[in-house]
């Protein structure tokens, strides 16, 4: 008799909650990178885009955040070929040691003060390694979870990853708080803002590790009937699914980059409160999403998609205008993380079920180029300048409400694809 057994092969249970720990993971990693360069936009805009003009820095640094989205779309098509043809895991340790070397590089960069016109040269390259990661993260990502599901949890399974940018949320303010509180004004310029950045250092090849060891998808392995031109499929076969997509993406794209990414720069720029204090109510609406989508996306396999899609995307719009004036009027603490439990609540119901709804929408053979098409295209476009679009509107208009206009007019387009462009295949008894 041996004196040792062999390990016993996983499970299926097992090899599903691996998938979805690798994902939440590995996406709320990514997504923290990413999204940290938003939440120090001030910082980032006077150190390395110097110009003797506040304002002129800040635009300069949030338009540079911008730049990693104009190569989302190349990075979406690309990776999103390579999911749908070398498969789901192989695309997802890829962008993970994208993303971390961009966000490495940043933290590393020295300042204009050090080297010139190097250093915001730099910061741009390492934005473009983000963005070409990131466009390719999200379909990947999603086809990765929903392949794992079974049929009637796709909505649960596939919430993680909302609920993993939530964490991501909370990650980055909760750094955030800590610096601004532990740290001078002075020696947070110094050198604690690089310390969110020097993290993707680590996160790299922990990342790689987890999604390089956990099981491709079922349906990946059993489709026979791979697509071997999935992009020219997905545009010429869907443009219908590709179009609806597009307009549901572009609520949830402005609710992450103006409600959750912006909101910093916005509370101490034009609310002109301290900036501590947009942190802590960050923490509060990350949280918020962080625990509430994944009951939103098994509430969707029992309710369907479509309802909870259309309610929140209209709750949206029905609120922007009331709760942007309420933190214009009475900015405080207290207004702050009520704006951001408020919205945080409707995030969660909208993008709860997103994602298994577009699973829904493309087939598995094209699914990863698909979403990645239509995703990256709506990010790009309203997403990525967002933070740009409205300083600038905010600094000509001299209104603060600007924002509340642009969320408002999202969430009509989105309620509009939601209502006559989706169709809800997702009840179950």
């Amino acid at each position: 008799m041996e004196a040792t057994m062999a390990a016993a092969p996983p499970t299926e249970t097992q090899r599903r909650r691996r998938a979805i720990a690798a994902t939440i993971l590995g996406n709320g990693f990514e997504w923290f990178d990413f999204m940290v360069y938003g939440f120090f936009a001030i910082t980032i805009g006077q150190l390395f885009f110097p110009t003797g003009n506040d304002l002129t820095s800040l635009l300069l640094s949030v338009a540079t955040f911008g730049v990693g989205f104009v190569v989302r779309p190349i990075g979406g098509v690309l990776i999103g070929i390579y999911a749908d043809k070398a498969g789901r895991k192989a695309a997802l340790s890829l962008t993970i040691l994208l993303m971390a070397g961009g966000t490495a590089l940043i933290g590393l960069a020295p300042t204009y003060e050090q080297i010139g016109i190097a250093a915001p040269v730099l910061v741009i390259l390492a934005r473009l390694m983000q963005g070409f990661s990131a466009g390719g993260e999200m379909g990947s990502a999603t086809a990765f979870l929903t392949e794992h599901a079974p049929a009637d949890r796709k909505g649960y399974y596939s919430s993680w990853i909302q609920s993993s940018i939530g964490f991501a949320v909370v990650l980055g303010a909760t750094a955030g708080t800590i610096l601004t509180l532990w740290l001078s004004p002075e020696q947070v310029k110094a050198w604690g803002w690089r310390i969110p950045f020097l993290l993707g250092i680590l996160i790299g090849p922990i990342g790689f590790y987890i999604r390089s060891n956990v099981d491709e998808t079922p349906a990946f392995l059993e489709n026979k009937e791979k697509a071997k031109r999935p992009f020219s499929e997905v545009l010429n076969t869907y443009p219908r699914e590709t179009l609806t997509t597009f307009s549901m993406v572009i609520l949830w794209t402005v609710c992450i980059y103006v409600l959750l990414f912006y909101m910093p720069t916005y509370a101490v720029k034009t609310l002109k409160l301290p900036q501590s204090m947009s942190f802590i109510a960050g923490v509060v609406g990350g949280t918020v999403i962080t625990i509430l989508s994944p009951f939103v996306g098994a509430w969707s396999d029992r309710v369907g998609r479509k309802k909870l899609l259309a309610v929140a995307s209209g709750g949206i719009l029905l609120l922007a205008y009331p709760m942007f004036n309420l933190v214009v009027t009475t900015p405080s603490q207290t207004t702050l993380i009520l704006f951001q439990s408020v919205f945080g609540v409707l995030i969660a119901i909208y993008t709860g079920p997103i994602l298994a709804a577009f699973s829904e929408i493309f087939p598995s053979r094209v699914l990863s180029t698909g979403l990645s098409v239509a995703y990256n295209l709506a990010v790009m476009t309203f997403g990525g300048f967002a933070s740009l679009i409205l300083t600038w509107l905010i600094a000509t208009t001299g209104s603060a409400m600007a924002p509340a206009v642009y969320v408002g007019v999202a969430a009509a387009v989105s309620f509009v694809g939601v209502v006559f462009g989706f169709r809800d295949r997702a009840v179950h008894s």
